[in-house]
């Protein structure tokens, strides 16, 4: 069970407070979604069965349904296995599927394999870079500065402030397109020296994890360091649902930016989706 967190029905008893939410008439780039198969022989590494949530078959029909009744024009999918081959089902499945805009892939820096596996998947043309642990940050700087040379870029997936690594890494290649995911975080200190580096985005993913439903400060927060060219939006799908659905995923974020002007809602819908991940038109 997660702790610190309110049960989901609370959660969604309090999003029935939140204003009603006009249709949106923006194009949408959901840049943290998961897929899946557990159904396939060998099964998956992740999500474990103990989570019923999310352990069932996840693809781009299934999310397409989830997000109803809004709309979405492309994603970008993480891979969370840490099975090397797993980097391959995924961009296989982008093959098939229109949805899918770039894969993001799992190779561990300072894997034996990394630059061979990153020579190859890099061969795709939705292959866009690699997630990694933010345990894992520093290591392997060679690592780093191959991502860097092939214009790749780099995920950083947090759970608590790492913000003083990521900018020493920002620094060493200030080239790397860094993407913070899981924001805002309950703890924010130390989040400006992060985002004085121009090439560090903010993957805003993280909004339902707030307890008491008032997201507006941290929010502010976000747009205040990192400004309206380096916010991204994220719901972090399927793993919200242990939380929250898409939908109020989704409106909490529409809502706080139903006042703020048109260009910045497409810039935090899919134009900085587009820079921060270079997809393809």
């Amino acid at each position: 069970m997660i702790t610190g967190f309110p049960s989901r029905r609370a959660f969604l008893a309090g999003s029935l407070a939140l204003p009603a939410l006009a249709a949106p008439d923006q194009k949408v780039i959901d840049v943290a979604t998961h897929f899946y198969d557990t159904a396939r022989p060998q099964g998956v590494p992740w999500p474990s069965p103990k989570e019923p949530v999310l352990y069932k078959p996840t693809f781009p029909d299934r999310y397409l349904s989830a997000i109803r009744p809004y709309a979405v024009h492309g994603v970008v999918a993480i891979e969370a296995s840490p099975w090397l081959e797993d980097n391959l089902w995924l961009l296989t499945l982008a093959d098939r599927s229109p949805l899918i805009r770039a894969v993001v892939g799992n190779i561990a820096p300072g894997h034996p394999d990394f630059r061979a596996a990153l020579e190859r998947f890099s061969k795709h043309r939705l292959w866009r870079g690699v997630r990694i642990n933010a345990a894992n940050i520093a290591r392997s700087p060679e690592d780093m500065k191959l991502l860097m040379e092939k214009d790749l870029s780099l995920d950083v997936l947090v759970g608590q402030p790492v913000y003083e690594e990521i900018a020493r890494l920002a620094e060493a290649f200030p080239e790397l397109r860094i993407i913070v995911g899981h924001l805002p975080l309950d703890d924010s200190t130390g989040i400006r020296t992060c985002a004085a580096h121009r090439n560090v985005y903010a993957k805003v993913s993280g909004v339902v994890r707030k307890t008491n439903g008032n997201y507006k400060p941290r929010l502010d927060e976000l747009w205040d360091v990192f400004g309206p060219d380096r916010v991204l939006f994220a719901s972090n799908w399927p793993t919200c649902d242990m939380i929250a659905p898409y939908p109020v995923v989704f409106k909490v974020v529409a809502d706080y930016l139903a006042d703020k002007p048109a260009e910045v809602r497409e810039k935090f819908f899919w134009k900085n989706a587009t820079t921060a991940y270079r997809l393809l038109a």
